[in-house]
């Protein structure tokens, strides 16, 4: 088990004023069965009043509306968070899983996605868990991490063509996958030890609970891993949305810092 402190900032520069925002922001770490969280502060800028939720995946969240007139909006979010606790994250129903069963939006497999699963399929093991292990295994040995060649709404498919991409494009190649072997498979956004920015992976349901497998790293989610929101596909679990009246365009600044906390002898 590790204790882990994280501090998640970003901040938005606008080219002219905005009047008035309505905002959401989705950084809020899960209780599941491998995490427990131990803590959580918010602090924004304007400093505006805010509700607490949840979205219709389960997952929290901070929403508000911000009607100061400023050329920069910023949130931190800081907190603890005990992991390792499992190796799964949750159990899960059919009614929580019916809609990882089929492919949605940017985890759509195209034509070359297709051929490739089934040139992979010949070598497939036979349990849903260990066909899972071996698709995050050819996947990573067969896609290269890259940044600055896809962005926020490439697709699976166009992710494979170019043939490498950042955490997401891994993410929602492997659901592709998966789903193409009848696994029901969701995305995952998170923070990992080391990373400078927020991370993606997937969770593939066996035997009725969830288990988090990262396809960047071919590597399993355990405790170096704060799991904060699940979807479909990454625009399910965004970590800002917001809409407003002027702002121009826009400069955004993250900044993520995940440590483990020494427990003093």
């Amino acid at each position: 088990m590790k204790r882990l402190h994280f501090d998640y900032f970003m901040k938005i520069d606008y080219s002219e004023a905005v009047s008035l925002c309505h905002f959401t922001i989705k950084c809020f770490p899960q209780n599941t069965l491998r995490q427990r969280v131990e803590g959580v502060s918010v602090a924004l800028t304007p400093a505006v009043p805010y509700s607490i939720g949840t979205d219709s995946f389960g997952n929290r969240q901070i929403y508000g509306r911000d009607d100061i007139l400023h050329h920069t909006f910023s949130f931190r979010i800081t907190g603890k968070v005990r992991t390792g606790l499992s190796i799964w994250e949750e159990g899960a129903n059919e009614d929580q899983t019916a809609i990882y069963r089929h492919p949605h939006g940017l985890n759509q497999a195209g034509e070359e996605l297709r051929a490739y699963h089934a040139e992979i399929g010949k070598e497939m093991p036979e349990s849903d868990y260990e066909k899972s292990l071996f698709l995050m295994h050819r996947l990573y040995q067969d896609f290269g991490y890259e940044k600055g060649v896809t962005d926020m709404h490439t697709t699976a498919e166009e992710a494979w063509r170019l043939g490498k991409g950042v955490c997401q494009d891994y993410a929602h190649i492997f659901i592709a996958l998966l789903h193409m072997e009848g696994i029901p498979a969701r995305y995952v956004t998170g923070m990992l030890i080391g990373e400078g920015a927020s991370h993606a992976w997937v969770e593939v349901l066996h035997q009725g609970f969830w288990y988090g497998l990262d396809p960047t790293n071919d590597s399993l989610v355990e405790e170096s891993y704060i799991k904060i929101g699940v979807g479909r596909e990454a625009s399910d679990c965004l970590i800002n949305r917001g809409i407003m009246h002027g702002g121009g365009t826009q400069t955004q600044t993250i900044e993520v810092i995940v440590n483990e906390e020494k427990t003093e002898k």
